[in-house]
């Protein structure tokens, strides 16, 4: 099976491994710009950009099969798709074929209920979803709030955290999944606001972990979406940041295990450091 991607956006991939030798993977995010209502044309989008990536995990943007900016709930509700569906069944087979996996964001469609999703799908299919915890904005009047909490899944290699977009804003959403084991969050984006990509280098640091963040560009209605689609390290380092205003997808080789060592000094820990009795309001 070959899908056409009509444009070069692939860029070299780069190598980040903290000194040890060990099982290392390759990650990625694939910044795309998703058309408005144009389902089959995203998907065969985000197919083709799946079966040329060298990537074991690839992660799209939140929404990346539909657009984002609706104004009625009945023509997000038309074109939206159960999970699992046929989205999940087509990725499923290019992962099967390729051997990798994928997180994307859905508008996952559940009877007449709609929520802000996200996917993970590997060789042998759906392995898990998250819906979306904090909606942001008019979401609130499209979408149910997510019911599934923040989800960690054991890929063998790295354990997986799930996140989409708005989660960024609300620290307790990354701890939650570093403190459940992950050592990346895959985060799902439809980025306007100018300070996410900042503060989730924040969230690497305050976690020690890996995240990916995979934003869009382009324009929808009154919203342009900043794009800045970025990898980063459990010491906060920028591993990988894509441009403002192009289709990009960057490649970085992890070790997973760095997100697993959470000592600032020999002294501290930053997970067994927390003293959470003096946390409560």
């Amino acid at each position: 099976m070959t899908h056409e991607t009509g444009k070069k956006i692939f860029q070299n991939t780069s190598e980040y491994v903290l000194g040890r030798r060990g099982v290392k993977l390759r990650v990625a995010f694939a910044q795309t710009h998703p058309q408005y209502g144009e389902v089959d044309e995203n998907l065969e989008r985000t197919l083709s950009i799946l079966e040329r990536s060298r990537a074991d995990l690839i992660v799209f943007p939140e929404m990346c099969l539909t657009g984002y900016n609706f104004e009625s709930r009945r023509k997000l509700l038309e074109i939206s798709e159960e999970i699992p569906g046929k989205a999940t069944e087509e990725w499923t087979e290019v992962c099967r074929e390729e051997n990798k996996y994928l997180v994307a964001g859905v508008s996952e469609r559940e009877g007449r209920r709609l929520y802000n999703s996200a996917v993970l799908v590997g060789p042998n299919g759906l392995i898990g979803k998250y819906r979306k915890t904090h909606l942001f904005h008019r979401e609130k009047e499209l979408f149910l709030p997510g019911d599934t909490g923040f989800r960690v899944f054991d890929l063998g290699s790295v354990r997986v955290g799930l996140m989409i977009c708005f989660d960024w804003i609300f620290p307790e959403a990354a701890r939650t999944l570093a403190l459940k084991g992950a050592d990346l969050i895959a985060h799902p984006a439809n980025l306007v606001l100018p300070y996410c990509q900042g503060a989730m280098i924040t969230r690497s640091i305050e976690n020690r972990i890996y995240t990916v963040t995979a934003n869009r560009i382009g324009r929808e209605g009154s919203l342009e979406f900043t794009g800045m689609s970025q990898i980063t390290s459990p010491k906060g380092e920028i591993l990988a940041r894509a441009s403002r205003e192009r289709e990009e997808v960057r490649e970085v080789k992890i070790d997973p295990r760095e997100a697993r060592d959470k000592k600032i000094t020999d002294n501290n820990d930053v997970l067994k450091d927390r003293r959470p009795e003096f946390y409560e309001v």
